[in-house]
């Protein structure tokens, strides 16, 4: 019995993490910007986000699963962290629906659909009908696992459920509303259901076992227990995904907190009998049990949701950025509010650039020190800077459209451009870096051996790569047309090298000095940097030719 339980917990652990990653990364593909506008839309008001929180899950019958979804749309992009917390609030409260259809039906799982959502998925991805169509079904197969490994860890743990010693310890220990919290949190965290744990205290009071005011501190524990879920769908995400699940957890504990004395008390539980209907008995105590739990989420909501700025505080204190760790793809300077005035929103449109062009840059040197050290520690950590660019991409781009439909003056109209190319090169640098990180790959695979001069030659165009980066940035900071044209002077070296140092490698490989696979993965390595120079220097002449329109207007008014 103890080889089941842990075979099927670590294996119902491993699907479950692995459908949170097919879905996310079909989300990622999806994240159009209609897609966006909609989640944006619904979520932009914290009661709108809590209401649309509390629709899905009362869908799904899953207060888990729903905050894994948020997760994964944080860690796509698709939400931020504020958006987020309002969602998460509202899927505490749609999860209690399950209670009261236990009070009536018994439980209700949407696990019972998993393998239905894995076999439509699957169906998709062979279906004809474009890389959209076959994404969705990655999406289902994804959720249908998700669900299906949360099935498997909570059916891992059934002779729980079944132990007559298990019912005792219910009884003797929830007396003390403390230790009743304590083991309703533990009883959820090892059953990854917190409806499951609902349903067996409610089941538990139909026979008598338990009263009332023993069974509400062990609905208060499975709140707080139940965001272990979130903690572990967020542990392989970016660092807003993890925040979310901090803020979850937070959200619950303290609510459990400012509940606990007003339990130990009385007064909680007279509450819920004064607005329960009808009389309390063996048969209405499941309902009783029901509203306590929907009233704990309600209240909490209510009385939390203005502080929502004190929880994102929380979550970003409790889990902060570890040195060099993930970046953050949700714009920072991008103000819908600045729009009446063009001027002050190209400024704040300037600023998301040059944090774009930092991203660009620090993914240039993590993707080449990666392969020049044959480190494949950080490419997770490229994967993610990849994301934050590209979306980073479509913001600002958006952002730049609506600027484009005010009254601009001629300058405003001149400059808009120079943006809107610039963040599509800095798009292109980010898969080129991207590329960078596939070579690494493949060349830890094929055990590549880079000679030390071909090695030296890279290090050399890297270095101009990053002089040129440098120069850039200042070009875009202050309109700085000198800094642009050594820009372009480090580009004329680039070029220059690429050639030579193209040569010499075809000579290391007829002279047998280098493998044709090692030939093959140098040259591909020194064309995506030669490519990335490239980008670079479009940005230059973007940045100088708006100089050139300045000038010339400036000597049109003399």
């Amino acid at each position: 019995m103890t080889k089941e339980l842990v075979f099927s917990l670590v294996g119902g652990l491993g699907m479950f993490l692995f459908g949170m990653q097919l879905m996310s990364n079909g989300l990622k593909a999806t994240s159009s910007d209609k897609v966006k506008r909609i989640l944006t839309l619904l979520t932009k008001n914290r009661v709108l986000a809590v209401l649309l929180g509390a629709g899905v899950t009362a869908l799904i019958q899953s207060s888990s699963g729903m905050t894994v979804i948020t997760v994964g749309l944080v860690n796509s992009g698709l939400l931020s962290l504020t958006q987020a917390i309002g969602v998460v609030m509202g899927a505490n409260i749609g999860t209690t629906l399950t209670a009261w259809l236990v009070s009536f039906i018994g439980v209700f799982k949407i696990t019972d659909y998993s393998l239905i959502l894995v076999g439509l998925g699957f169906f998709m991805t062979l279906a004809p009908r474009g890389k959209g169509y076959r994404i969705k079904g990655q999406i289902l197969i994804g959720l249908g696992l998700l669900f299906l490994g949360l099935d498997f860890m909570k059916d891992a743990f059934l002779p729980l459920r079944e132990s007559q010693a298990v019912l005792e310890a219910f009884q003797t220990l929830s007396d003390n509303p403390i230790i009743g919290v304590l083991v309703g949190a533990v009883i959820t965290m090892l059953l990854q259901s917190s409806s499951a744990t609902i349903a067996i205290v409610q089941l538990l009071a139909y026979q008598g076992l338990i009263d009332f005011s023993a069974a509400v501190p062990l609905v208060l524990g499975d709140n707080i227990g139940t965001t272990i879920t979130a903690q572990i769908a967020a542990f392989n995400t970016n660092i807003n995904g993890r925040r979310t699940a901090m803020a979850h957890t937070l959200f619950n504990v303290i609510g459990t907190a400012y509940i606990l004395p007003l339990l130990s008390f009385g007064i909680y539980q007279k509450f819920i009998q004064m607005i329960a209907p009808g009389e309390m008995t063996s048969t209405s105590v499941m309902m009783y049990i029901a509203l306590a739990h929907s009233a704990f989420n309600i209240v909490n909501t209510v009385v939390l949701l203005p502080f929502t700025g004190l929880l994102e505080k929380g979550a970003l204190l409790l889990t902060p950025i570890r040195g060099g760790e993930e970046i953050d793809g949700i714009p920072r300077f991008l103000d819908n509010r600045l729009l009446n005035s063009p001027a002050a929103a190209l400024i704040q449109a300037r600023r998301e650039v040059l944090r774009m062009a930092g991203m660009a840059r620090e993914a240039l040197e993590a993707s080449f020190s990666a392969f020049i050290n044959k480190d494949a520690k950080n490419l997770k950590k490229l994967g993610d800077i990849e994301d934050a660019i590209d979306n980073l991409q479509t913001e600002i781009t958006n952002y730049l459209i609506k600027i484009s439909q005010q009254n601009l003056e001629k300058d405003q109209s001149r400059e808009l451009p120079v943006w809107i190319h610039s963040v599509n090169d800095l798009e292109r640098i980010g898969d080129h870096t991207e590329n960078l990180v596939e070579l690494t790959e493949r060349a830890i695979r094929s055990k590549t051996k880079i000679q030390a001069d071909a090695k030296k030659e890279l290090v050399t165009i890297f270095q101009l790569l990053i002089e040129m980066s440098d120069h850039i940035h200042l070009a875009i900071d202050g309109g700085d047309h000198e800094k642009a044209y050594k820009a372009l002077a480090c580009e004329d070296k680039i070029n220059s090298l690429y050639i030579e140092f193209r040569d010499s490698q075809v000579q290391r490989m007829n002279s047998r000095a280098s493998s044709a696979i090692d030939s093959i993965i140098f040259i591909d390595v020194l064309n995506n940097l030669e490519k990335i120079g490239d980008h670079l220097t479009n940005i230059a002449q973007a940045v100088l030719n708006e100089f050139r329109f300045q000038r010339t207007e400036s000597h049109t008014i003399k």
